[in-house]
């Protein structure tokens, strides 16, 4: 993990790009962007991008949060941005809250993402510190899962700052057996998620996206 993240200024916008696990962070990325790697699941995905976004002078007016995600309906090694994302390991229903409500905090159990880079396609998206594998996805009303979205939305959310969620789909089509299941198509997603931060690049400069 870095000590001081660097941003991406486009069109004057200066953009904080984040990701989960250098696995995730490939050679065309690599050429693109120097994202924050924040570490695997909620709680460090909260807390590194909470102590980076603390310590920078000048803070960014676009996050982006990348990397992969798992899915049972999407098309495999393709790219989505996030339309929603939900909380799956919140459950207080035993206090009467609805599942994915956090108690006492007026937000609902699927937060928009008014963002948007024209031409990719959206959808949602469940976070979670468990890999959801095998018959586990009849349980996700989300179309894909992750382990960092919505953990980076809500330190974003802290510091007024919007976010964008970009996925590409590694796993979930088949059982997952180990470790090489995940990372088999992250050399394709690598170039695929270059490819939308290229269009995000050039939906700031249109101003077709304006954050």
């Amino acid at each position: 993990m870095q000590d001081t993240p660097r941003l991406r200024t486009v069109a004057g916008i200066p953009v904080l790009f984040v990701m989960a696990a250098e696995p995730e962070y490939g050679p065309a990325l690599r050429a693109r962007i120097a994202p924050l790697i924040t570490g695997v699941g909620p709680v460090e995905a909260a807390v590194q991008l909470t102590a980076a976004l603390a310590r920078m002078p000048t803070p960014p007016r676009l996050i982006v949060s990348l990397g992969s995600a798992g899915s049972n309906r999407l098309t495999q090694a393709a790219i989505y941005q996030v339309g929603a994302v939900a909380y799956r390991d919140m459950d207080a229903t035993a206090l009467g809250f609805a599942a994915g409500v956090t108690p006492f905090l007026d937000l609902p159990a699927r937060i928009d993402l008014p963002h948007r880079i024209p031409g990719l396609p959206a959808a949602s998206l469940s976070t979670g510190a468990n890999i959801v594998n095998g018959p586990d996805y009849a349980r996700i009303a989300e179309d894909m899962v992750d382990m960092e979205t919505f953990s980076h939305l809500r330190a974003a959310q802290h510091f007024g700052i919007p976010l964008i969620g970009l996925r590409g789909i590694s796993d979930g089509v088949a059982r997952l057996r180990g470790l090489m299941d995940w990372t088999e198509y992250l050399h394709v997603i690598d170039d695929r998620l270059a490819d939308a931060v290229d269009a995000l690049d050039a939906a700031l400069r249109d101003g077709s996206l304006s954050p």
